[in-house]
């Protein structure tokens, strides 16, 4: 991926601030032409700048407001197929690899503790899996966020 310039950190600012901002609204305030804003958001989303397009809600509204992060270890070779099988499985919102004693950390969403043991005892049951562990989540203190990386991208040379 190439550097950001300061156009880009700029525009990504805006967005962060609000991401449902219009290309004609992120021109104006960047005192660019629309075409200029629409080429500068296509490589970005080219060269992989953006996460996501999904709209992120509650799944509580969907009730399932119970919330857990579930601590996965596997033998590592098996880690392709196992992935796999976590992304088939819908209470399973997110998973991430990590270093150290857990390969593995999955977000999931349940509907109460025996839909939590389920959700556990069906990822316990992929082949490789050796062992987890949960925790549940008690409440979201710091959301996702990437405003300070941008103020800081700005600063570095």
């Amino acid at each position: 991926m190439s550097a950001l310039d300061r156009v880009d950190l700029e525009l990504l600012s805006v967005l962060s601030e609000d991401p449902r901002t219009t290309v004609v609204s992120l021109a104006e305030r960047l005192r660019l032409s629309r075409n200029t804003i629409q080429a500068r958001m296509a490589r970005l989303e080219q060269t992989g700048v953006f996460l996501s397009y999904e709209r992120s809600f509650s799944p509580e509204v969907l009730g399932f407001p119970l919330q857990a992060f579930i601590s996965i270890g596997l033998r590592q070779t098996e880690l392709p197929r196992i992935t796999a099988e976590l992304a088939r499985i819908p209470e399973v919102l997110q998973v991430h690899g990590l270093s150290g004693s857990i390969d593995l950390l999955a977000r999931v969403a349940c509907r109460d503790a025996r839909h939590l043991f389920d959700t556990d005892a069906r990822i316990l049951s992929i082949e490789g899996v050796e062992r987890t562990e949960t925790s549940l989540a008690m409440g979201e203190v710091i959301p996702y966020r990437v405003a300070g990386l941008i103020g800081l991208a700005r600063r570095e040379p």
